[in-house]
């Protein structure tokens, strides 16, 4: 098979560059009327006949027959066999990973996730109460490939938040389980974890079964399915984001070995046919290189038709006129992952608004974040980084306004309120605030 990779070509100089860029840049993230209404669907009958319809559609889609919820349950011990089970190095990597997202995320927590209170001048107390959420439940990807990485980053921030119950979810077609999930699970403090998936895992935990609970959040990445599964039931529960294809994009002046940035590049277009790399760069020279390396290093890669696909489809190698024009440029995308592949990244940090997560330097590899770095890498795509963030301990929280209004602050505040509320039309407010006023 000779597979060939050739991102489109386009040039900030070029008068068609805005219609060539919009069109490379056009994905939709809806779900096409089919899935949408498949998912209803599903959603549908999980919620009338429970754990009875989530057996048949797992028996449909993951080819797993079970006679019960039970049995595709996993227990805390064979969560830990996993785990005792694996080699050495195994082990030991997704113990330092979980070390380092568990610290990451703590000082979040820190930063960001505490109660706090204070007293006016008439002794009146106002602030903040942030709890954490009860109950759970995170979707972990399965089939095409397993994401022990996607256990850490979901579980470990709701753990550090203090979340009672953390409820796993992972498909397992054909009931292959893979070692590294559950021990990972095991590694990041799971509660309970069960073997289904897809648009019947998301509706049982949204709305509970005789066998599953009821979670208050669904967290984690799928298919279209999974994602219109969230989008339908945000409202009967919180849901982190609808994640939509993986994205890369890298930021060069030229300065870092080609074969570097073409094995960025190939880094998110092989997680599927829909990924997105672009790379912008002001030396025509050096992208040529970078594509060089590409051809050279394609055939190597176990999922080369994936990274030929997604490059071929959506990948683009982009010629700037400056860096501050790859700056700009990169903020209108605002990608999911954004690299600054430079000899100076401190320089062009400040220009960057819009990203999920910034890799500054050449050794900073956007796959270093993915498992171990520290910072979660549940992270908006699709331009969602206009205006969302990155999964963290937040969205496992949430938070109370506190007000204890003294006798002394009811006379300032009451008058206030009665003005208002009279105003507004609503009586009842207006006198419970007049009630409180002292009589002369």
């Amino acid at each position: 098979m000779n597979l060939k990779a050739a991102p489109v070509r386009l040039s900030t100089a070029s008068a068609s560059f805005e219609a060539e860029f919009k069109a490379r840049l056009h994905w939709s993230a809806e779900a096409d009327a089919a899935i949408e209404q498949v998912v209803a669907d599903i959603l549908a009958d999980v919620q009338q006949r429970g754990d009875a319809a989530v057996l048949e559609y797992t028996r449909r889609f993951d080819r797993l027959d079970a006679a019960s919820i039970d049995a595709l349950e996993l227990t805390a011990v064979e969560l830990r066999a996993a785990f005792e089970a694996l080699p050495a190095a195994q082990r030991d990597a997704l113990e330092s990973a979980a070390r380092r997202v568990r610290s990451y995320h703590e000082a979040q927590k820190k930063a960001s996730g505490e109660s706090w209170s204070y007293r006016d001048s008439d002794g009146t107390l106002l602030g903040q109460k942030v709890t954490p959420l009860d109950r759970v439940g995170i979707y972990v990807p399965g089939g095409k490939a397993a994401y022990p990485s996607s256990v850490l980053m979901n579980a470990i921030p709701a753990h550090v938040a203090g979340v009672g119950e953390i409820i796993m979810v992972v498909p397992t077609p054909g009931g292959e389980k893979n070692p590294l999930v559950l021990a990972a699970a095991h590694v990041a403090g799971v509660t309970r974890a069960f073997t289904l998936g897809g648009a019947q895992a998301v509706a049982a935990l949204a709305y509970g079964t005789a066998s599953i609970p009821a979670v208050d959040k669904i967290t984690g990445p799928g298919n279209a399915y999974v994602a219109a599964a969230k989008r339908r039931v945000f409202g009967t529960v919180g849901i982190d984001m609808i994640a939509g294809p993986s994205e890369i994009l890298v930021l060069a002046d030229g300065s870092t070995p080609p074969d570097w940035v073409a094995m960025d590049l190939f880094s998110q277009a092989e997680h599927d046919e829909l990924a997105q790399s672009i790379l912008l760069c002001p030396d025509a020279a050096y992208i040529e290189r970078v594509q060089q390396e590409i051809d050279r290093l394609l055939p190597e890669m176990p999922r080369a038709a994936i990274i030929a696909a997604s490059l071929n489809g959506r990948g683009a190698l982009i010629h700037t006129r400056s860096m501050e024009e790859a700056c700009e440029i990169s903020n209108r995308i605002a990608p999911e992952h954004l690299e600054v592949s430079s000899s100076e990244p401190q320089r062009w940090e400040p220009l960057l608004r819009h990203a999920g997560a910034i890799f500054l330097g050449a050794y900073t590899s956007e796959s270093l974040g993915d498992y171990c770095a520290g910072p979660n890498h549940v992270l908006p795509t699709s331009g969602t980084a206009r205006f969302s963030s990155p999964l963290g301990v937040y969205d496992f929280q949430k938070r109370s306004s506190l007000i204890e209004v003294s006798e002394a602050g009811a006379q300032v505040l009451g008058r206030v309120a009665s003005v208002l509320a009279h105003g507004e039309g609503l009586q009842a407010h207006a006198r419970a605030a007049e009630m409180r006023l002292r009589q002369p």
